[in-house]
């Protein structure tokens, strides 16, 4: 993926940049739950898989918000022109590896090209079988056994700017259907205003992908 650095001297957040970066823990998060009823239910009747599917649209939100491409990589800030997602895949003795996948692909394409991801991920066996960059990362977690109102994530020390990206069970309230959903990402680079951007293109994104899924239904 490209990359460029920023400059600082022409950065408009530099004090805030330098302020948090100073902190001992700079990272803010917030979890809540977003509406999926229609999309949820265009899967289950497509038969497209869910995870994959979530997966997809909250990368695709995640990449249209610059200030969630930015990392800091040897004490510069730099943006990606875009981003893959990491996840964890469940493998035969109850662990899991990591897989990387490109969801810049248009979701007709997306979804069989990250099944044969999968499928080379676990058959690597391993955590360590990594071939893209940690810092051109998103790194995502779904606990899909339980929902949940808030998350503890690990993270290094010194911070790093990858934004990490978790979700869990679905669960229906009112008629609707939700899923928690959590971001955490390194406030020396991101605001809320950029959360907020973020909430809205995934609100997109889930229209979008729901489109096209009743159009198969339909079709």
């Amino acid at each position: 993926m490209g990359r460029f650095e920023i400059d600082m001297n022409t950065f408009k957040r530099k004090a805030q940049y330098e302020y948090f970066s100073s902190l001992a823990y700079p990272y803010m998060g917030v979890t809540r739950d977003i509406d999926i009823t229609e999309l949820s239910y265009s899967i289950r009747q497509s038969g497209a898989p869910f995870f994959l599917t979530i997966l997809y649209c909250v990368i695709k939100a995640a990449n249209s918000v610059p200030e969630l491409r930015q990392r800091i990589i040897e004490d510069k800030l730099m943006q990606y022109d875009s981003c893959m997602a990491s996840y964890t895949v469940a493998i035969d003795d109850d662990t899991y590896c990591y897989c990387n996948v490109d969801c810049t692909k248009p979701y007709s394409e997306f979804i069989e090209y990250a099944k044969a991801e999968q499928e080379k991920a676990k058959a690597c066996n391993t955590i360590n079988c990594n071939k893209a960059e940690e810092e051109e990362l998103f790194f995502v977690s779904s606990v899909p056994w339980f929902d949940y109102t808030s998350v503890i994530q690990p993270v290094p020390m010194p911070a790093d700017g990858n934004p990490r990206l978790t979700w869990g069970k679905y669960f229906t309230r009112c008629g609707r259907t939700y899923l928690p959903f959590t971001i955490l990402c390194n406030h020396a680079i991101v605001d809320g205003r950029h959360l907020g951007l973020f909430f809205e293109a995934l609100s997109d994104s889930i229209r979008e992908v729901n489109e096209l899924l009743s159009k198969q239904i339909d079709g």
